[in-house]
This record gives C-alpha cells, structure tokens and sequence, in this order.
C-alpha cells in the first residue's frame, strides 16, 4: 500500500514556449484550472466555473525570455488527485505548479505573485519537499 495520492492525467499538449496557447481542464465538481502562454509569460490558474469562470488565483510560471530551450517542444500536462481538490501543472514533467482547492493554496517554483484574498496561506514557493507533503493522504 501507498501513502501517497494519485494523480491522474487529465490533459497532455505539446506547447512551444511563447507561442500563445490557453490549455484548461475542468473536473466533475466546480473546480477548473487554465495555463496560459501569452507570448511573454506563462501563468497557471485556478477558475471557479460556477462564478462564471472567475479567476480565483494566479501563478506565475515563467517568463519567456528566461527560459533557455524556449525553441524546442515541450510537453505540458495538467494532473488531478483522485478527490479533484489538486491540480498540478508540469512541463517536460517537472512539476511547476499546483493549486489546492480545498485549502486554498497556490504554489509555484518562485512564489509570485503574493497570496490574495482567496488564498488561505502565506508562502506560496513550491519546494520538491512541499510537493512530497502535498502528495501525503
């Protein structure tokens, strides 16, 4: 047995950094979340559909300028724990970004933007030790 939660795929695209791109993924309940690539920067959301798409909170996941192989392909995916209360966002499976719905918490590699009146947290800075307490049940 595992102690750990599973997550499940639930969108798979091939994306080029800086090439504009809007890629979301709704689940059963009212929680939705969208990446978007405007040109220059790529922000992960978290959406309440039920508010007519209402942008709970936003986390920045990078700036396109920064990003070194910005000219090859990478491959983005949304994961969901079973319960639809996270969803996380990686690239080139590297795990950049999640949103916990149930706490009200958004957490990114570099913690920007601050915490606002949806969040229920402070540090919002994503460690690999974080995203391990994360996964706990």
């Amino acid at each position: 047995m595992t102690d750990r939660k599973k997550l499940f795929l639930y969108k798979e695209e091939t994306i080029l950094i800086g090439k504009e791109c809007v890629i979301d993924s709704s689940v059963e309940n009212s929680n939705t979340v969208i990446f978007e690539d405007d040109g220059q920067t790529g922000y992960f959301y978290a959406v309440d559909r039920e508010d007519g798409m209402r942008i709970l909170d936003a986390l920045h996941i990078y700036n396109v300028q920064s990003v070194t192989d910005r000219d090859l392909p990478s491959t983005l995916k949304i994961l969901w724990t079973e319960d639809l209360n996270q969803a996380f966002v990686t690239i080139n499976d590297y795990f950049h970004a999640v949103f916990d719905f149930e706490k009200k918490a958004g957490y990114c590699r570099n913690g920007f933007p601050k915490a606002n009146s949806w969040t229920k947290i402070k540090e919002r800075t994503l460690t690999d030790d974080l995203l391990i307490e994360l996964s706990k049940k």
